[in-house]
């Protein structure tokens, strides 16, 4: 059966993607930023009360995937972090200023990294050239690469995503950006054999009192009074379909 990994960025959102049926879960924290690297408690709890495989995400920022020598440094500290914790894997990659794989980083990061399994992200969409990148990753012995196929989602990348998924001897190409329940046939019926999905939805906090007139962001427009969680009947619906998809 296809693998479904589900985006939390909570120890509650990694539990309610566990009890629906996920896989695997890639911890991270900053959901308005595409993924930074969750906190040390949240380490500590996902570790501490989820089962499932969990590879949190190395980022220390948003924006680029072109680090400083500061930013990387404290990408190194983060892998030594996870790697103690105990998770089985990571998420994490870098690119140099001409839109490569920075090769003399990434293997200073799979050093760091040890035993753990490193999976590329979607930095790889934001590449030159995606076949030599992949070409690179393997030779990193990097596990899997999460893209959308360089488009804006996996659907509009699935024939980029396939011609990847051919190239002998390359790492395990997983499927993600706008991957849902609604298309996922699309993927199992062109052969993907791990997607990623962020099942999400948007909740109302509980606050009662609320000062509309004032937000903490940067954006002037956000609504300070939402917040992100894992829909589990959605990842629940997503296996679903996967095991109808096996059986048939």
């Amino acid at each position: 059966m296809a693998l479904l990994e589900v985006c939390c960025y909570s120890m509650e959102c990694a539990l309610i993607a566990q009890q629906n049926g996920a896989d695997r879960i890639e911890l991270c924290s900053a959901p308005k930023e595409g993924g930074l690297t969750p906190s040390l408690g949240v380490l500590r709890s996902v570790r501490q009360h989820v089962a499932i495989p969990v590879n949190p995400i190395i980022r220390p920022r948003g924006g680029d995937f072109c680090y400083t020598d500061g930013e990387f440094a404290a990408m190194l500290d983060d892998i030594a972090m996870v790697r103690d914790l105990g998770f089985s894997g990571l998420v994490t990659g870098i690119l140099d200023a001409d839109g490569d794989v920075d090769m003399p980083r990434m293997e200073k990061v799979m050093v760091a990294a040890g035993p753990l399994n490193v999976t590329f992200h979607r930095a790889f969409d934001m590449c030159a050239n995606p076949l030599n990148a992949l070409q690179k990753l393997a030779e990193l012995g990097i596990a899997r690469v999460l893209t959308s196929g360089q488009k804006s989602d996996a659907v509009q990348g699935l024939t980029k995503i396939m011609e990847l998924i051919a190239q002998a001897g390359a790492p395990i190409i997983m499927a993600g950006a706008g991957v849902r329940a609604s298309n996922l046939s699309l993927f199992l019926d062109a052969g993907v054999q791990e997607v990623h999905s962020s099942a999400g939805v948007w909740l109302a906090s509980p606050m009662r009192y609320r000062n509309s007139g004032l937000s903490m962001s940067s954006d002037t427009q956000a609504d300070e009074y939402s917040r992100y969680a894992v829909d589990g009947a959605a990842v629940a619906e997503m296996k679903a379909i996967m095991a109808r998809h096996q059986a048939s």
